[in-house]
């Protein structure tokens, strides 16, 4: 199967299991609205399409890893709602439509983004066909990846302090946007009962993809199309951050999302099933949004 072919065959699995979710008639139903409004707003699953990868790569069934990829995503997007409230990031746009708050009003997004955290829990917990020592590893995957050591860490550096050098620039990327591209891999690596070797070297793999993925974010904050990106361009700037585009400039940004693209390549380089994960990297290397 090509990379295209798989990576279409990923998503459609993502969006059907996802669909299914916070469904049905309740008097509370405006939150499932808003959950669905921005769970189901497309985007691109690039973190629970690594989840089912690198399940299908340790030789397990990748429909079995659904439960967990999706558990991530769902993490995934209630950050991504709390991110863009205006205690926050204050952004109107989001993949190119309002953001949450400016559609549902800000408590109901916060509690929205509140719902969507234990429920990736309850997914994990409800998997079928893992075991229960193999649903408490991956929910200690995740909890350690979005938790006060992890994503909301990253969140923390992003907002309250003033980051202004590339080692805390590098600490920030790591822990809000590294540390749950790493889980999404490592969760696949707990589905699958991979290896230690393996495990190690994907969990590097994903480590410099993120740094990558981050990096070409900041280059598209600049240079980007905001029709394409969906989300205005220079908010970070308008925001004061420090960004790799200050630190490194353009030139020198595009030099290090080819090295932490190269870095992630190497990681798999000796393994025999590697090629979707390799084109993953190259694509990420040339994404526009």
């Amino acid at each position: 199967m090509d990379y295209q072919t798989r990576y279409k065959t990923y998503q459609a699995a993502i969006e059907e299991y996802l669909n299914r979710l916070f469904t049905g008639d309740k008097p509370y139903g405006k939150l499932y609205e808003a959950i669905r409004y921005s769970l189901l707003s497309g985007g691109k699953r690039i973190r629970p399409v690594l989840t089912l990868e690198f399940a299908r790569v340790g030789g397990i069934d990748w429909h079995l890893a659904l439960p967990y990829a999706c558990a991530l995503e769902l993490v995934h997007n209630y950050s991504l709602i709390h991110d863009d409230l205006p205690c926050m990031d204050d952004d109107d746009l989001r993949r190119g439509k309002p953001t949450n708050h400016k559609v549902y009003g800000e408590a109901l997004a916060v509690l929205a983004g509140d719902a969507l955290q234990p429920e990736a829990f309850r997914l994990i917990a409800q998997a079928p066909m893992m075991s229960a020592e193999n649903k408490l590893e991956a929910v200690l995957v995740l909890a350690r990846a979005c938790g006060a050591d992890g994503m909301v860490a990253g969140q923390v550096l992003d907002t309250v302090c003033d980051v202004r050098d590339e080692p805390m620039r590098r600490e920030l990327d790591r822990l809000k946007t590294g540390a749950m591209i790493t889980a999404a891999a490592e969760l696949g690596c707990v589905a699958a009962h991979m290896p230690p070797t393996m495990r190690m070297q994907a969990l590097t793999y994903a480590s410099e993809l993120g740094l990558a993925f981050q990096i070409q974010d900041d280059i598209l904050d600049v240079v980007g199309d905001e029709a394409v990106f969906g989300k205005p361009i220079g908010s970070d700037k308008a925001e004061g951050k420090v960004t790799y585009v200050d630190l490194k400039g353009l030139e020198g940004c595009r030099r290090e999302v080819a090295q932490h693209t190269a870095r992630a390549r190497q990681a798999v380089a000796s393994w025999g099933d590697r090629e979707f994960l390799l084109e993953l990297a190259d694509q990420l290397l040339r994404r526009e949004k």
